[in-house]
């Protein structure tokens, strides 16, 4: 599948769009879980989400998102659309994903370095989610400014430890 380049070709530009998602997730330290919905073939944003799970336990980063990304436009399509998220999304945003029909997830942070960081989390990866689904899952690219996504998280564990 072919997502298309930013901005000016040469190939879709990943880093790009993760950085925003890195520039989101600033917005909120003690979980910095940021979230970019992209058009893989005209490289326009379309939706932006931070973890606000303070308001609501249900508003990660990913599903911030895809809340945007539906407000006014019920029938959006999302066919060619690429979700970019500073951590492995969790089984609920993953479901999430998967229900709005996004094709394609880029992540910096795996589970595995967040459960590391000692994290809360469902030990389910979210390319088994989506493997697991009766209808077409989401591909999964991992790793993506993987060293400045975890420097993120790292930042939090130490602001959760105290001084």
């Amino acid at each position: 599948m072919v997502f298309g380049t930013y901005p000016e070709g040469g190939g879709v530009d990943h880093e790009h769009y993760m950085r925003r998602a890195i520039e989101i997730a600033r917005g909120n330290p003690d979980a910095p879980f940021g979230c970019v919905i992209a058009n893989g073939e005209t490289g326009e944003i379309l939706a932006e989400g931070l973890n606000d799970a303070e308001k609501s336990l249900i508003l990660h980063g990913e599903t911030a998102a895809v809340l945007d990304l539906f407000d006014g436009r019920p029938d959006a399509d999302t066919s060619n659309l690429v979700l970019y998220t500073t951590a492995e999304p969790c089984p609920m945003c993953s479901g999430a994903i998967l229900w709005s029909g996004i094709p394609r997830v880029v992540l910096g942070t795996r589970l595995e370095t967040l459960k590391g960081l000692g994290r809360p989390a469902i030990d389910l990866p979210c390319e088994e989610v989506s493997g697991r689904a009766s209808f077409e899952g989401f591909g999964v690219t991992y790793g993506v400014l993987e060293g400045e996504c975890d420097a993120l998280f790292e930042e939090m564990a130490r602001r959760a430890d105290g001084p």
